[in-house]
């Protein structure tokens, strides 16, 4: 990956800077990330790094097409790498938890917007919020606020499909 976003920025005229690389990194690290997120963690390696440096990396990375964002709920949106752009987020109202599942999953959502409205979808941009088994199961059990048990005793829920992100 590394190699073939030096090429990308080389090639349109970008230097490869300490800083891109840092942010670069921290999206690959933490696959769902606020710009915020990303400069708490590139933070912890380059102390001197302002948070307008992340957001105008941020933007040039995704003008290249090397990281994406998607919107997981109100507030500043979440960066990803773009290779791995082409799932749907499953957002746990109650607990944050992100799934990520594929594309497939929407299959007969996507083709019912297409035929009855003439809607072409961008998937890589769709989420959908709801409740996650963990905590409607935590529900059903009688937890705290719907909590499932591991997580009311501070242990993380088992992930349910798809691969979980959490938050």
């Amino acid at each position: 990956m590394t190699q073939a976003w030096d090429k990308a920025l080389r090639a349109r005229g970008y230097r490869v800077t300490p800083q891109r690389q840092l942010v670069l990194a921290a999206v690959t690290k933490l696959e769902h990330a606020t710009p915020e997120e990303i400069w708490a963690d590139v933070q912890q390696t380059a102390s001197g790094v302002n948070i307008s440096t992340i957001y105008r990396a941020l933007e040039l990375l995704e003008q290249l097409g090397l990281v994406t964002h998607t919107h997981l709920g109100h507030g500043a949106p979440s960066y990803h790498l773009a290779a791995e752009a082409e799932h749907v987020h499953l957002v746990c109202s109650e607990c944050g938890r992100i799934t990520e599942v594929a594309p497939d999953a929407v299959a007969p959502l996507v083709s019912a917007l297409d035929e009855k409205y003439g809607f072409q979808t961008d998937v890589g941009h769709l989420t959908v919020f709801g409740r996650c088994e963990s905590c409607r199961d935590g529900a059903k059990a009688g937890g705290p606020h719907g909590e499932p048990e591991e997580a009311s005793r501070g242990g993380e829920p088992d992930t349910h499909g798809g691969r979980k992100t959490g938050r």
